[in-house]
């Protein structure tokens, strides 16, 4: 899929990626896949925000698994997925059938959703010859307005129970770092920390660590794009709009196409943005519920300065009975793990008892 998403955020493109993978596994077909690519011209680096950033990333320094090339279960005679590299080999330029995505699907089209699409692509994979490449010019398959929004959650039968999600790991290199810092945010005897380096395949690795909380605190240029979500009525990411989940988000009335009343304004920031009081109050709400008891530790994913990460970290403890408050900014990872570091936050977040996301309020 020559169309992948590029310049974007690692959980945009995973997102994205997993859905793919899906897909191929639903046609019997090999996923070819990339690096994680923020620049497509080839250089080493890209300038963000005024920071150097590799223009790439080895997907197997993020994840492990069928959706990496990794084995399906035993049993599942499905084709693994393989490199751009070795596609280019058995594929030669002559032996593809090129086409647009619009083929198919059209991205914009609001009455479908994400099962749809799938069930259309698999119809048609089977009409088509052995090596297919989508044109990198035309639109994702699984587009973001589909990720916007409740249409991704039609594919979720099909997707919860498919070896793309159950055979999911993160890689060596976020596991490790994970292990190697977890005693800041979750204290084990010596015995609990024996006992979780012995992995048992049938497991599930990434069991809820009780007792704790995760906040989740983008900052940065996020203001922006917070009030860039008012002014077009934005929704929560799809996946997140699961009826059962505790918080829903009905969007405020807009001033017009394009544009946010002052009101609505605020209502985005407090779910988007919250300032340090706006969390501490949401954190205490939490731990009055049900699914707050016993919370004990606080681990805040974040981009924040670390003066501004400090002075949270100040508020919440003056709440009383925590036993620990750290950081992304605490973490200690080696040169390789400095740029993955954002999925070193999502295995801890994943653990979380309780996890509190930027738009929940």
């Amino acid at each position: 899929m020559a169309n992948h998403v590029h310049a974007s955020g690692w959980g945009n493109v995973m997102q994205e990626h997993l859905l793919n993978a899906h897909l191929a596994y639903m046609s019997n077909r090999a996923l070819v896949f990339n690096n994680y690519t923020w620049n497509r011209n080839g250089s080493d680096y890209s300038d963000f925000n005024g920071h150097l950033i590799p223009s790439r990333i080895p997907l197997a320094a993020l994840i492990r698994g069928p959706a990496a090339g990794g084995p399906f279960p035993p049993g599942d005679p499905s084709p693994r997925a393989v490199v751009k590299e070795y596609f280019d080999q058995v594929c030669p330029p002559s032996e593809r059938h090129v086409m647009m995505s619009d083929e198919v699907t059209n991205a914009w089209e609001e009455n479908i959703h994400a099962g749809m699409v799938l069930d259309a692509w698999v119809e048609k994979l089977k009409h088509l010859p052995r090596c297919v490449e989508i044109n990198e010019a035309s639109a994702q398959i699984f587009s973001i307005w589909i990720f916007g929004s409740k249409r991704a959650l039609g594919i979720w039968q099909s997707l919860k129970n498919s070896p793309i999600l159950t055979e999911f790991r993160w890689s060596q290199l976020i596991e490790d770092a994970f292990a190697a810092n977890r005693h800041l945010f979750s204290p084990t005897s010596w015995l609990s920390w024996l006992t979780s380096l012995v992995y048992t395949p049938s497991a599930y690795p990434y069991d809820v660590i009780p007792g704790l909380l995760v906040l989740h605190v983008r900052r940065g240029d996020f203001e922006g794009h917070c009030l860039h979500f008012a002014r077009w009525s934005s929704q929560w990411n799809g996946f997140n709009q699961f009826p059962e989940l505790p918080d829903q988000f009905v969007p405020p009335p807009s001033a017009g196409w394009g544009e946010a009343t002052e009101e609505g304004k605020k209502i985005y920031l407090r779910h988007c943005f919250p300032d340090i009081d706006q969390m501490v109050e949401r954190v205490q709400e939490i731990r009055n519920t049900p699914a707050g008891q016993g919370l004990k530790n606080i681990y805040i994913m974040t981009n924040g300065k670390k003066p501004w990460v400090q002075a949270l970290k100040d508020a919440l403890s003056k709440t009383g009975g925590w036993q620990r408050i750290v950081s992304s900014r605490d973490l200690t990872l080696n040169w390789e793990q400095q740029y993955v570091a954002q999925s070193v936050d999502m295995l801890i977040g994943e653990r979380a008892q309780v996890l509190i996301g930027n738009g929940v309020r």
